[in-house]
């Protein structure tokens, strides 16, 4: 990357002479079907063969002049790969539950809701959801999908408690199957 001071003391910003290969790649750029490669080629090309100075491209294309050093440093850093966009997401954990979080999560289904002060018998995911951040299981405040995800990864698929409750009463099973109304 060149830089030389404009006469009002801002540094400009000139892309590095490139190689005929380089050239070449970003000449075929200008007509690709992405909008990104089509925009850096172009400040590329401007920078480094019509030697504009990132001002004058930034107002030919109708962008800042932040914009256009971005993509010069990009180039710098990376060469031809600046051509193609990278992905936007997110690379970090962003689950609620770490490991331990996972595990209490696990002997927390396992246990009573009354054992916490709930007033139900059976865990809902929202009373799950709450609870797992009153107890501090989840690190942040956890919505029902979190708990959904976080039952997911330990291989819990979560249904409905009637389906999977057993109880020593011999007329259990008649009694869950009547309907209650």
């Amino acid at each position: 990357m060149e830089e030389t001071w404009s006469d009002r003391g801002m540094r400009r910003v000139y892309a590095r002479e490139l190689t005929p290969d380089e050239r070449q790649v970003l000449e075929k750029g200008l007509r690709s079907t992405s909008a990104f490669t089509v925009r850096r080629s172009q400040i590329l090309l401007s920078s480094a063969v019509d030697r504009w100075n990132t001002r004058e491209i930034a107002e030919q294309l109708r962008i800042s002049d932040q914009c256009v050093r971005n993509v010069i440093r990009a180039f710098e850093q990376e060469g031809l790969a600046c051509l193609k966009e990278k992905s936007r997401a997110r690379h970090d954990n962003q689950s609620a539950f770490d490991e331990k979080g996972l595990r209490r999560l696990k002997d927390l289904i396992r246990q009573s809701p009354r054992s916490y002060g709930r007033e139900s018998s059976l865990w809902s995911l929202e009373l799950l959801a709450q609870t797992c951040w009153a107890e501090r299981i989840s690190t942040r405040p956890v919505s029902v999908a979190g708990v959904q995800g976080g039952l997911r990864k330990l291989g819990i698929n979560w249904q409905r408690a009637r389906h999977r409750i057993n109880s020593p009463d011999l007329h259990y099973e008649h009694k869950k199957s009547v309907e209650i109304g």
